[in-house]
């Protein structure tokens, strides 16, 4: 049976049709309302919330392996615990539910379980486990290389024989629209030989996507690239905030620390790979050939748009950078290979994030580091400012989605706001 639902099915939902939420995408999120309304789990259609514990209520789901407590839940982990099968067929029946072809006594039953977006607040979709981020797109790598290294070395010899990752804090992923303070940790500029405490002043977004995980296999085990799709439920947008000054001197010899652990942001809604199906594409030549186990087969790379703006306090948004997902060298079958080829253990709502996504023009670059080169190349903001690095009062915006045949399935927004450091 096809995961994918056609492009040219439309819903009874007005103007769904016409939003990054339409019945092809369905993603799942964690929503409340008012004040001190419970969390539970919500389907994005249009400008609307599916209320499943709702539906589930209404005997709509009868037919699935779920019980109303996994809807009513302060997060996606007990829903998906039900497994890849079972989750892909609750989309599917929504979907069916949500059919133009659907008589007035079910969209009539239906309305009573929509929630306006405008009226409700969302969440962090998934308990976090455990977080790790990779470091796999070339032309990032190779970007950053040529800035700190022999230009004619970029690349540094293992990187395109393995996906280079580390694992990183999850307690400090939070949801988009988060405040995000500027932190603060030794730097030490090129002419100084001792450091000194500040607020950083290099402060930098990643623009990246985040692939969520079902629970795995038992430690010990490895994934296949062939068995990845499997354990994969979905994707968000993800902002990795980095302070530069602070990682230039902290990162030798085990890599980054306390210019990564104080935030991460992450977009609202998880568009199920179920969803991103359709929009498959070739990725770049790996070349040297790989190792066997991180060898596959069949198109694994997504054309997912992906924009960043910077919008100042006291200014207008400003778009700094659109890129792609599919620029990625190492996609996300081989990261899970790679992640567990030597025996760990995959959990329920793990997040590994893809790294930084930069394209092969100035213009698709995916970072403040690599827009502004080092420094050298200020970006106008259009109110008398310029940005090498990320102002106090800045917003940064992630937006992103795939589109064919005049649908697009989107992620929602992914923002925060930088706050001055703590005294």
């Amino acid at each position: 049976m096809s995961k994918s639902i056609p492009f040219s099915a439309r819903s009874w939902v007005h103007g769904s049709e016409l939003t990054e939420f339409p019945i092809q995408n369905l993603p799942f999120g964690i929503f409340s309302e008012g004040y001190l309304g419970h969390c539970r789990v919500g389907v994005a259609i249009g400008e609307w919330i599916i209320d499943l514990s709702r539906l589930h209520a209404l005997n709509y789901l009868s037919m699935l392996p779920f019980e109303n407590d996994d809807f009513r839940s302060k997060s996606l982990n007990k829903m998906m615990m039900r497994g890849k099968k079972a989750c892909s067929a609750l989309r599917l029946r929504i979907a069916d539910l949500l059919d133009s072809s659907q008589d007035a006594i079910v969209k009539d039953e239906f309305t009573s379980c929509l929630v306006k977006m405008s009226e409700a607040k969302m969440h962090l979709p998934v308990d976090i486990g455990d977080y790790t981020d990779f470091y796999s797109s070339e032309d990032h790598a190779r970007n950053v290389g040529m800035m700190f290294r022999d230009p004619a070395k970029a690349l540094l010899p293992n990187w395109k024989h393995l996906p280079v990752g580390y694992h990183g804090r999850a307690s400090s992923i939070v949801i988009s629209g988060t405040p995000i303070i500027r932190p603060c940790g030794q730097v030490n500029a090129s002419d100084e030989t001792q450091p000194s405490f500040a607020p950083t002043k290099q402060l930098d977004f990643e623009l990246e996507m985040a692939f969520i995980t079902f629970d795995g296999k038992p430690m010990g085990e490895r994934i296949s690239t062939a068995e990845a799709d499997d354990y994969i439920f979905g994707m968000v947008l993800f902002n990795d905030w980095s302070a530069r000054d602070i990682q230039r001197w902290e990162y030798v010899p085990l890599g980054p620390f306390l210019a990564k652990n104080f935030a991460s942001t992450v977009s609202p809604w998880v568009v199920t790979l179920d969803a991103l199906e359709p929009f498959r594409t070739i990725g770049p030549p790996q070349d040297p050939e790989v190792l066997p186990y991180l060898q596959y087969t069949g198109i694994k790379n997504i054309d997912i748009n992906l924009q960043v703006a910077i919008h100042p306090e006291n200014g207008n948004e400003v778009v700094v950078s659109n890129s792609n997902y599919k620029h990625m060298y190492w996609n996300m079958n081989q990261q899970l290979a790679h992640h567990t080829i030597g025996g760990c253990n995959m959990r329920c709502g793990d997040m590994l994030a893809s790294g930084t996504i930069s394209g092969p023009t100035e213009g698709s670059f995916g970072s403040m580091l690599e827009i502004a080169w080092k420094g050298t190349k200020p970006v106008d903001m259009g109110n008398g400012t310029t940005r090498n690095f990320i102002h106090d009062g800045d917003v940064v915006i992630l937006r992103g989605y795939a589109e064919q045949e005049g649908i697009k399935v989107g992620f929602g927004v992914c923002s925060g706001k930088v706050l001055p450091a703590k005294d």
